[in-house]
């Protein structure tokens, strides 16, 4: 059974850093989502999804990146956001970002929405029996 956890003031305040992502940079149909990741430095690195052809990375995958490239390598919680503007939608992770979370981050918090509540969640919780799990 996945255990969900209750949403603390830090992951409020990543919530607010992708939402701010998404409102600077939203383009329909380009840009529409904006994530956050908050690093165990406690640097926030925010990116926003990519469409090309009806097809392009995600926001957490941009967002990952980003903290990578700036040398980081300790993701504590990721979130993502949807539409133009507030309130926007914390989203649920797609397949792809949740394997690619759990190949970077497996114990780092997923915050996203659970029945009509926004809760967190371990990454390797969120996704049991990950390709390349040697459990």
């Amino acid at each position: 059974m996945m255990e969900y956890h209750e949403l603390d003031d830090e992951d409020r305040d990543l919530i607010r850093a992708a939402s701010d992502a998404i409102e600077r940079n939203y383009s329909y149909p380009r840009h529409t989502v904006g994530a956050a990741v908050l690093c165990s430095s406690g640097a926030v690195y925010v990116g926003v999804n990519v469409e090309c052809c009806g097809y392009g990375p995600c926001a957490e995958p941009i967002a990952i990146g980003r903290a990578i490239t700036e040398g980081e390598r300790e993701i504590e919680r990721i979130v993502a956001v949807g539409g133009p503007s507030e309130p926007h939608n914390v989203l649920s992770p797609c397949g792809n970002c949740r394997q690619l979370v759990y190949d970077y981050a497996p114990d780092c918090w997923v915050i996203l929405p659970q029945a009509s509540r926004i809760v967190k969640i371990r990454a390797r919780d969120l996704l049991p029996g990950a390709y390349g799990d040697s459990d």
